[in-house]
């Protein structure tokens, strides 16, 4: 039986998560699984009522569920860890202040993770901004010691998703017609959507589409996705962001060398000249039992290049937010 354990599991994103996750579609249709659901105390009622309802939906392969606030007692055994809760963005909030509000969350996460969970935990941080709340859970994590710390990750498959989507519209082929579709950097505005590498129908996207839509109004409209969804139905993407992140932990876990998996991951030892010591999302293969590979040795154009420096500065300036307050 594999464990899995739920952060912010009383929230929109977790209430559509869930369901996929106990069916089957996450880990297979044979892995019998434990759910644990954690949020704040104040949720525990919304929480019983989450755990009713997937008690209400039968799922065969569910064998147990448990609620709590406590990370101690939930992280305990875990063998996955969907790190989904955080402070959501409210008005006139800077993204400064947004991880000034997280890091308290995720720093003690980070460390009851490397307390009580299996040593081969493998963690997902879906809760924005994402790469450095997951740079915050890893280095509290390591502070601690004993866990494999290569199986941190922040989630970009979102972005992906989205960009794979909007090229197959464009083009008007099927979505497994788009190939290579890839999310370099942090998971905000400064995203690097790629399409250098794209391809359609096995041939270079820049090759089938204009370069001046590719370049403009493509990148932008994958970078404001997420503004758009929140306009629209005044809330912030919900069952998308699940359906990612169960693509991103089935991956991970059960390994998918056919298509590329954008992810962030720890930067050190990169080929493409980023600095070390971040959460930068990389074009990836997974390997399974959480581990992925870097797809190296990508030409980077002017253009790619630019927008990559773009990228890492601003985790630059996060990364030093985040360790000071980690101090």
């Amino acid at each position: 039986m594999v464990t899995v354990v739920v952060t912010g599991a009383a929230g929109q994103i977790a209430y559509s998560l869930l369901p996929l996750i106990a069916s089957g579609a996450m880990l297979g249709e044979k892995q019998t699984l434990s759910l644990r659901l954690l949020d704040l105390p104040a949720a525990e009622e919304q929480l019983r009522g989450v755990a009713m309802e997937l008690e209400d939906c039968a799922f065969p392969l569910l064998k147990e569920v448990r609620l709590g606030s406590d990370p101690l007692k939930m992280f305990e055994g875990a063998d996955v860890a969907m790190l989904v809760g955080a402070r959501p963005r409210g008005p006139g909030m800077e993204r400064k202040e947004l991880l000034e509000a997280n890091a308290k969350i995720f720093i003690e996460q980070g460390r009851a993770l490397a307390k009580v969970a299996s040593k081969e935990v493998t963690a997902l941080v879906v809760g924005n901004p994402c790469n450095t709340n997951c740079l915050l859970a890893r280095s509290a994590a390591e502070a601690v010691g004993g866990l494999d710390l290569s199986r941190f990750y922040a989630m970009t498959r979102l972005d992906q998703n989205r960009a794979r989507s909007m090229l197959a519209a464009k083009a008007a082929l099927s979505l497994g017609q788009v190939e290579r579709v890839s999310i370099w950097g942090n998971h905000s505005s400064t995203q690097v959507v790629d399409f250098e590498h794209v391809l359609l129908g096995g041939k270079p996207a820049a090759d089938l589409l204009p370069r001046s839509w590719l370049e403009g109004e493509f990148v932008q409209a994958v970078q404001q996705r997420g503004a758009k969804v929140i306009a629209a139905r005044g809330k912030s993407s919900a069952a998308s962001a699940a359906q990612a992140a169960m693509e991103t932990v089935r991956a991970l876990m059960l390994g998918d060398k056919k298509e590329w998996l954008s992810v962030g991951q720890l930067s050190d030892g990169n080929s493409y000249g980023i600095s070390e010591g971040l959460i930068f999302s990389f074009p990836s293969v997974a390997c399974g039992a959480g581990r992925v590979e870097r797809v190296e040795g990508l030409a980077l154009t002017p253009w790619l290049r630019e927008a990559l420096a773009t990228s890492e500065k601003e985790l630059l300036e996060e990364r030093q937010i985040a360790m000071r307050l980690l101090a």
